[in-house]
Order: structure tokens, then sequence, then C-alpha cells
């Protein structure tokens, strides 16, 4: 299944919107002129998938009057973008305060705008310029330096957002005719219905945000700490793979949520190993930001 394929099948594995959070989305395409005169209500998650050619204020607002981009577009949904490094840098570093913060503040003058922006960023990239880097098969042609410039078009602190690395290797001929049947998008989403119910939950109970993404570092001192196993695992990879407190934090983050998809009350050592791969993964197909 292709990059894009992928993405496209996001919205519909995450919990359907709550009336709340509908009327949020409604507000964003009212403000924007998007709502359809038959409709005067958005009922289902966002999918915004722009073109590489976006100006940034098509991808993060701008405007007389202003109006909200497509991160703000993409509220309470999902934003892909798509051939990431083929969007230019100017466009790009502009996310990293809706990916920090959940909002988009725009100054125009003395007027100070703000748009919602809690968004799930879905992006894909290719290896290198000709899609072959590290292909067991087909050989890469770039020159290691050719592959340098090509990376350096994402710089760290943006890539750094992404708690979530997923690496697609070619499919192969024989698993396309197997007629293998891949688990359907509802059962997924029934796992990740009952993971937003058990963070909930944890809401109700004290904590501030509502889902993993939302949650202050105090507070997930208090839920992530892993089991003694855990504890272990977590130690072993901070030694041989020198985290940054920003990854360690990310591991944690994404090994709760994993623990949650899992129906588990506590983070083991298996979370901990998994999220560890799906955080440190060299970028090579998709990625994404933030889960839970």
């Amino acid at each position: 299944m292709g990059k894009t394929t992928l993405a496209r099948r996001m919205p519909g594995i995450l919990p359907p919107l709550s009336l709340e959070e509908a009327a949020e989305v409604t507000s964003v395409y009212s403000v924007a002129g998007l709502l359809m005169p038959d409709v005067g209500f958005v009922g289902t998650r966002p999918f915004r998938a722009p073109h590489h050619t976006v100006s940034g204020a098509g991808l993060v607002g701008d405007g007389e009057p202003v109006r909200p981009g497509e991160v703000s577009l993409a509220h309470h949904g999902v934003l892909f973008l798509d051939e990431l490094l083929e969007f230019r840098s100017s466009v790009l570093e502009p996310l990293r305060q809706p990916l920090d913060e959940g909002r988009v503040t725009l100054v125009r003058g003395r007027t100070y705008t703000t748009f919602p922006a809690q968004t799930l960023v879905v992006a894909a990239i290719n290896p290198c310029l000709c899609g072959f880097a590290g292909d067991r098969v087909r050989r890469c042609v770039c020159s290691p330096e050719r592959l340098r410039v090509y990376r350096a078009r994402l710089s760290d602190p943006l890539f750094d957002r992404f708690d979530v690395q997923v690496a697609l290797p070619p499919v192969d001929i024989a698993s396309l005719q197997s007629g293998s049947k891949n688990e359907p998008s509802c059962q997924v989403q029934k796992r990740v219905i009952a993971a937003r119910a058990a963070q909930e939950k944890r809401a109700r109970a004290g904590a501030t945000g509502r889902s993993n993404a939302q949650l202050s570092p105090r507070e997930f001192e208090q839920i992530a700490t892993p089991d003694a196993a855990g504890a272990r695992v977590l130690a072993e990879a901070t030694e041989r793979l020198s985290f940054s407190a920003a990854a360690y934090r990310r591991v944690l983050r994404v090994a709760r949520t994993i623990a949650d998809l899992d129906g588990s009350d506590g983070v083991r050592a298996p979370h901990i190993a998994e999220a560890v791969h799906a955080v440190l993964l060299p970028p090579r197909g998709t990625a994404a930001t933030p889960p839970g």
C-alpha cells in the first residue's frame, strides 16, 4: 500500500468528531467561506492535502481579511504533506508554532488573529531524489553530496516535531499477488476509540489534556513511568543511542499511546521498545505528529 493511500486512511481510523470538535471545525470553515450552502455543519474529520507549491499564506493563513490556512482547515483532522522535501523551507518552518501550541497566531499591523490548529500532520518523503536509496534491488544514482543537500531541505527543529517515523519498503510482487486481506479501518478505529477513551478517563481524573498529545511534561511523568523491565529498556536505549531530552520525552509519549492501544494500564518493556523504533527510525517513508 502506498504512502498516499495510507495517509488518506487516517481520518477513517480516528474517533468520530465530538459535538464540541465539530462546532470548532465548522467555525473555521465558516470563517474561510468554505461551508456549502446546503451543509451548515461539518460532521467528519477534515483531510487536507495541499500541493507542494502552496504558499506560506496558504499553509498557515493570511489575507485581507485574515483567513485560516490549510493547517487550521485540518483542525481535529489530518494535514497530509506529500513529497515533504519539495515544499519550500520558508513555507514549512512556520508550522513549528502550530505543531507546538495547537494554534496559529497571525499578526497584521496591530491586529492579532488566532486560529485553532490541533492537527495530525502526516508527511511523506522519498529516501533520495531518485527514490532508490536503501533499495535492495534497484541502485541509487544519487551522490553523497546530492543526498545530503536533499535531506537538508528539512530542518532538524521541524523534523524533531514529528513524533513517529514509519519506513515503507517497496512492496514485492508476491505480496501483491497473494490476495491477503489487510485489517479493515473499522477494526483499527475500534482500538483507537478505546485508547482515546482511556486518555479521556485520565483527563477526568485530573489531567489537563484530553489526549496524550495535549499533556504537560509533569503529567506525563505521572502516567507514562514504565515498569521495571520497561525502565531498563529505556535506560539502555538512552545510553546506547544518546537520547536528547526531547527524544526521551517523545519515546515516553509514544510508548504511553502504544500501551493505550494495547489496552494496558501500565507502560511495559514491549511498548518502550516499539516506541524507540518508531521515534528514532531514519526518515524514509512517512512521518506523523502528534500521536494520541
